[in-house]
């Protein structure tokens, strides 16, 4: 199995910069990321009269780290550690000329986090920055600028650590859902092969038996054979019925598994759902397959922005039949507030409305949003 930073994975789901550039259709994260080398040239400027010499330096080792910088980025996990280490040498190497080389320092220390294992990657962090202290106290300068470097240095490592350890559980969280997606729909499949094995198994035996019974007494009596025949049509007849209602069986998986898997993303987010489903019809049938995709989709979409947007402790999922309709409300006790273009409402309303059903929002700030969409069971 590959994990989340393998180097067979794109090299893209390594950084946050480009996992986010990734998912927006963007490439110019890592060039935003450059603004912080500003530091290296304003930082000599607050004292000009102790650093005069501090250009030619700066300038010679930032044309060594641009192309590092990307590479981090471009490259597959095996060269962050060494462009890490090298911007680091080259902070080193700056900063007797320019104090502003701290700046190569922060990028190393946020470059190792992604390259090695947490634990290891701290160890890594607060020895290169001992050095670097070591360094700064043998020049005798400023100990609060000094401090400050080491601060900010190890606060961006902590921050990627954080970073990577919510990646791979979000990773693990999405793979939890379609385990148990792909779960709902082996049982039911199961369920439905057994119904069909038991049903047909007895109705094509009953049906084998009248069939050689209406053959013999075709000649001998025909209307009794006429009977037999009469009653294969109607078994078969009534075998028919009971395989499309197994066969209909398998669309409950589909509101089923969008349940089950609602509840795990929301109560690994720290929020409690409770959901009450009375899952047959009026006149016991399960949902039209049309509807029960729309309803299963507006769960997912819902479950998700409940999870990305609302901030909240508990919601509340309750899907019931009033009269010719299929009703679903789904509730939350979060922040609310006015409903932004997009995050999956859109598609929702789309699939609600060209079954013929209709889609209420109400989110008032601070007190939650509530869905409720309505299905008509009859086309």
């Amino acid at each position: 199995m590959l994990r989340l930073f393998e180097p067979q994975e794109n090299s893209l789901l390594r950084i946050p910069g480009l996992l986010f550039a990734r998912e927006r259709g963007t490439n110019w994260y890592p060039l935003l990321m450059l603004v912080w080398s500003i530091w290296l040239f304003i930082t000599p400027l607050y004292e000009p009269q102790y650093f005069k010499h501090w250009l030619w330096p700066t300038l010679a080792s930032y044309v060594l780290f641009i192309p590092l910088h990307f590479i981090v980025y471009y490259r597959d996990r095996r060269w962050v550690t060494p462009c890490a280490l090298t911007i680091a040498a080259l902070g080193y190497a700056v900063t007797p000329f320019n104090p502003g080389g701290q700046s190569y320092m922060i990028y190393a220390c946020a470059y190792l986090a992604f390259s090695m294992p947490p634990r290891r990657a701290l160890l890594t962090m607060c020895a290169l920055l001992a050095v670097y202290v070591a360094e700064w106290l043998y020049l005798e300068w400023a100990i609060l600028y000094m401090f400050s470097a080491v601060v900010v240095g190890l606060a961006t490592g902590l921050m990627n650590i954080s970073f990577i350890k919510r990646a791979q559980a979000n990773a693990a969280l999405k793979l939890s859902h379609d385990e148990v997606r792909r779960l709902a729909a082996l049982a039911e499949r199961e369920r439905i092969g057994r119904d069909l094995h038991d049903l047909l198994g007895h109705t094509l035996s009953l049906v084998a038996l009248k069939s050689d019974l209406a053959g013999r007494l075709l000649h001998q009596d025909p209307d009794a054979a006429h009977r037999e025949i009469a009653e294969v049509s109607s078994v078969a007849r009534d075998a028919l019925a009971q395989v499309r209602a197994a066969v209909t069986g398998i669309r409950a998986a589909g509101m089923s598994a969008e349940l089950a898997s609602a509840k795990l993303l929301l109560e690994c987010d720290g929020v409690v759902l409770r959901y009450v489903v009375d899952d047959r019809g009026p006149d016991g049938h399960l949902l039209p397959v049309g509807v029960e995709n729309a309803l299963a989709m507006t769960v997912r979409e819902a479950a998700t922005n409940i999870q990305r947007h609302a901030r909240a402790q508990r919601a509340e999922i309750a899907f019931a039949y009033d009269g010719d309709e299929a009703v679903l409300r789904i509730a939350d006790d979060g922040r609310g507030g006015a409903i932004v273009p997009g995050n999956g409402l859109g598609g929702m309303r789309e699939r609600i409305e060209a079954l013929g059903g209709r889609l209420r929002i109400e989110s008032a700030g601070g007190q939650g949003t509530r869905i409720e969409a309505r299905l008509p069971l009859l086309g």
